[in-house]
Order: structure tokens, then sequence, then C-alpha cells
């Protein structure tokens, strides 16, 4: 088959990753592959990097050049993000291709969900990342196939892993990591307060923060500056080589207020990390039963006891995360991901 994938995010996050996984699966897989990104963006430039053909476009006027000059090559057209995708129903009558749409969030505006209909019909395949984040559009009646976002080992690099011990001074202290933007919908202001409770009684912890800064950076730093926080939580930045951090870990936190998925949290359990994390839609999935531990949205107290229970009980804790990385690399793996895309495309193609 020929299948173009399109995705024109300006930074490299979980949907760019997940994106580039897809296209390298299916050309192992004998497809004819392409991107359709942004120009010099992080997931245009590792897309050739890998030898993947690259449409390369400035914006959404240059996406829909593409789609109206080449789009007629393609058997299957994959929007890999919402604005992709409303450009895709934008172009519809003019389109021959099969269009999916993949949604990768379980958080929609006030209102917006009734407005989205309208591009999501449009779509010949809908899928979502999650339960969670099909749930909206099977509100409104729309057939929606789940398919979760997959992660694959990455071993950790002695080097870099040495670096980060190094420069944020890790020996002798039992250290939490998180990979989240300092964004607010990922509420680092809670885990922030969560270490701030924890250090009472285990004042060897330290948090490293591992995310690019976002709307929330500048509350995050003040906080920490006022809680006398900064020999207990560090801001790493983002990291390309999130598995070095890993491996300096005890225990994995994420104190997100929504999660479609969360693959962030799939490289932790995949890591064999214990994990503590917030009740919100894929973290649920993921972790329950009782692979993980959960705590309720904006509660840095309950978040603490759970970070505090993992540290006091590391046996019990591995076994926990024992369960999740069994799980994880059963049920998340990229090659059963990739093998769900071709039948999703297949059936297309004989509708």
């Amino acid at each position: 088959m020929r299948i173009l994938h399109l995705n024109l995010e300006k930074g490299w996050r979980g949907g760019e990753r997940q994106t580039l996984l897809t296209l390298r699966g299916l050309r192992a897989g004998g497809h004819e592959v392409a991107l359709a990104a942004r120009t010099r963006g992080p997931l245009a430039e590792r897309a050739a990097a890998e030898g993947i053909p690259v449409l390369a476009c400035g914006g959404v006027p240059g996406l829909a050049r593409v789609l109206l000059m080449s789009g007629w090559r393609y058997d299957v057209l994959h929007a890999q993000t919402a604005q992709a995708m409303s450009l895709l129903a934008i172009l519809r009558p003019v389109l021959r291709a099969a269009l999916v749409f993949t949604r990768r969030t379980a958080f929609d505006a006030p209102g917006a969900t009734a407005r989205h209909r309208w591009k999501w019909a449009r779509a010949d395949a809908l899928v979502a990342i999650s339960e969670a984040a099909a749930a909206a559009p099977r509100a409104l009646g729309l057939p929606v196939t789940v398919i979760p976002s997959a992660v694959e080992a990455s071993p950790a690099d002695p080097e870099g892993v040495a670096d980060l011990r190094a420069r944020f001074g890790l020996d002798d202290r039992r250290v939490l990591v998180t990979a989240a933007a300092l964004s607010p919908e990922k509420d680092p202001l809670t885990l922030i307060e969560a270490v701030s409770i924890l250090r009472r009684d285990h004042p060897d912890v330290l948090c490293l923060h591992c995310g690019a800064d976002g709307a929330a950076a500048g509350a995050a730093r003040a906080r920490v500056a006022e809680l006398g926080l900064g020999d207990h939580y560090r801001f790493a930045g983002f990291q390309s080589r999130v598995a070095d951090a890993l491996s300096l870990a005890d225990v994995y936190v994420s104190s997100s207020r929504f999660e479609a998925l969360g693959t962030s949290v799939l490289d932790a359990c995949l890591a064999g990390l214990p994990v503590v994390a917030t009740d919100v839609g894929g973290h649920r999935e993921i972790l329950a039963p009782d692979r993980g531990l959960l705590a309720p949205v904006g509660d840095a107290g309950t978040l603490a006891r759970r970070v505090a229970w993992a540290l006091d009980h590391p046996e019990a804790a591995r076994a926990m995360g024992e369960r999740a990385r069994a799980m994880v690399a059963r049920e998340y793996a990229v090659p059963a991901m990739v093998a769900r895309y071709e039948s999703l495309y297949r059936g297309l193609r004989r509708a």
C-alpha cells in the first residue's frame, strides 16, 4: 500500500514519536510510506535521516498544496493531528484516498466536541489511542477503533547516565523522575507540592523533571524557589534520551490532569519502574488494577503518600513494576500497533 502520514507539529512529543514509529514499522512491512511534515521540524528531520520520504510544508497552506498535487498517489492519507484532520475534512470532496485520523487526546474544551463531529465523521476510519480518547466520538455515535500507542525498549547510554548523575547531584539520593513538558495540563505545581511534603520524612528524595518549557514553566520554577526546594527538585529540560534518566530513578511520577494514554508512563513501565500517577484516562488503563499506584488529580498529599509507599516498600514496588513491564511489553509493542494499522488500512481498501 501507498500511505502518507500528516503531522505539522513544531516540536517533538509523544504524537510525533508515534508517527515515526508507525512509518518505520509500515516500511519494514513492505509498504510505500511518506510523511508530510513541517519544514525543518524535528519529525521531518528524524524521518529524513532514516530514509523516509518527507514532503516538507511550511504550514497548513503548504500541506493543502501537497494534498492537492500529490494526494492522488496514495491509497491512505493518515492524519496524526487534529489540525491535519481538519484539512482532510475540508478537502474530502477532491481526495480519492481513504482518510484515517488518530485521536490522541482525551480532553476537549467545553462545547468543542460537537463541533468536532463534522470533521471526525469525514474520516473513513477514526482511531483512538485509548478507551479514554475514544469516549468523546463514541458519545456522538461515531464508530471508533482503539489502537494503543506503542513503546520500544531503549538502552541507557552510560555516558549520558553519568552526565545526569554528576550534573544534578544524584549520588546518595532517592530519585523520582517525571518526563513532561512544563505545561498546565501536566500540572507540575501539584508534583512540586507533593515533593515538598515528601521531603519531610524522606530528606534524601530528589525529583528530576525532564521536559521542555511550557506555559507553566515560570510558575513551576517560582514555586520551587518559594518552597526552598532547590535541593529536592531539579529541572533537567528536554531529554532526547529519557532512558538515561529512567535508569537513575527509584520511582516514576506523573501528575497530569488529562492523559489520553501516557507514553512516558509506558516508557517507565517498560523500564520496570514502579509508577505513581494521577487517576486519569490512559493512566488508569495502563496501571489498574495492580500495576501501579493512582492518586486523584491535584491531590498533592495523596500523591506524596503513594510515592512514599513505593520508596519505603522497594520489594513490593519492584514486583508491581515487573507486572506493568510484562503487560506493556505484550500489549504496547510496536509490531502489534503496526499490525493493527495494516489490518485497518486493508479493510478500507476492500470497502
